[in-house]
């Protein structure tokens, strides 16, 4: 019987098996779900395959950088204790390694990679048998050129931003200082966008009408000239570009000047240009649902099997 790719996801959504594992097992069960999931099973996956059904929304992010290549990425387990555990970690910066070598077009492909002990596919299913909870790899991304990564709250967060400098001045440990605190205003204010021309011509448009909304509403400003409330509109778009924009934030550690300014202070003090090219920022577990259990009972109830 035959099967499609459609069927090798939904044997893998049911076993949480990698795909090469799951199409071989469709193939030697003739297209046959029940059977394939018997295969995978005798094959020595059985524990992966309880396991994969259950909630992974703990873990940690990751970002490191080697060679003139930046990576971030987050491996996700059912437990923040995991993210304490070395062979789980050690599997997340093999995991990186894999990215920053082989350049992986997305999960799968680096599920295929060489992680210094096997595959990261071979890898995972090692770490799901020993660790004993279900681990998956959910996201990453690489960016080459000169980057900065950042973990804050032992991986709680994690940034990567990328820079245009001079190869001289990206080796100063002045800008790598300068790097972090430029990773570290991303990961405590989480900015939307990189700087005012980034923010899209409608999300501009709509902030106007809320801001002339709240206007017409406030008899104070029943017989203010139209000039005068176009000049408060603009006054409180300058405060949003400086909420949402990275480069218009307030810097952190100074809140004195903004973070452009921070910039150009540094780059003329290393004797260069640096330029802010793009962030990436991941929070551990955004958007995923979380386990909602009672330890005690969890732990009761393993007592009582």
């Amino acid at each position: 019987m035959a099967f499609t790719a459609k069927d090798v996801q939904a044997l893998r959504e049911r076993t949480g098996c990698g795909m090469m594992d799951c199409k071989k097992a469709l193939t030697e069960a003739e297209g046959d779900m029940d059977k394939a999931i018997e295969i995978l099973r005798e094959r020595g996956l059985a524990a992966q395959t309880k396991k994969a059904g259950r909630i992974a929304a703990e873990g940690v992010v990751f970002a490191t950088s080697s060679e003139n290549v930046g990576v971030i990425l987050e491996v996700n387990s059912e437990t923040d204790f995991v993210a304490k555990n070395d062979k789980f970690m050690d599997f997340v910066r093999a995991c990186a390694e894999a990215v920053i070598k082989n350049d992986p077009a997305d999960v799968d492909a680096l599920l295929q990679c060489d992680g210094g002990e096997g595959t990261i596919e071979e890898m995972l299913r090692d770490r799901i048998l020993t660790i004993g909870e279900n681990i998956k790899i959910r996201r990453f991304e690489r960016v080459e050129g000169v980057t900065v990564p950042y973990i804050h709250m032992g991986g709680v967060y994690a940034t990567l931003v990328k820079f245009e400098t001079s190869p001289e001045i990206a080796a100063k440990p002045e800008f790598v200082e300068f790097g972090k605190d430029i990773a570290m205003q991303v990961a405590a204010i989480n900015p939307t966008y990189l700087n005012e021309e980034e923010v899209p011509a409608e999300v501009i448009e709509n902030e106007k009408e809320v801001r002339i909304a709240q206007l017409k509403q406030d008899p104070k400003n029943a017989n203010k000239p139209q000039n005068i409330l176009d000049k408060i509109v603009v006054g409180g778009l300058n405060k949003y570009f400086k909420e949402v924009c990275l480069l218009d934030q307030p810097f952190v550690k100074d809140d004195k000047m903004s973070v452009k300014d921070y910039v150009a202070k540094t780059a003329k003090e290393l004797g260069g240009d640096i330029k802010v090219v793009k962030f990436l920022r991941y929070e551990k577990g955004e958007g995923l649902e979380k386990r909602n259990e009672d330890f005690a009972a969890e732990v009761a109830a393993q007592i009582n099997k």
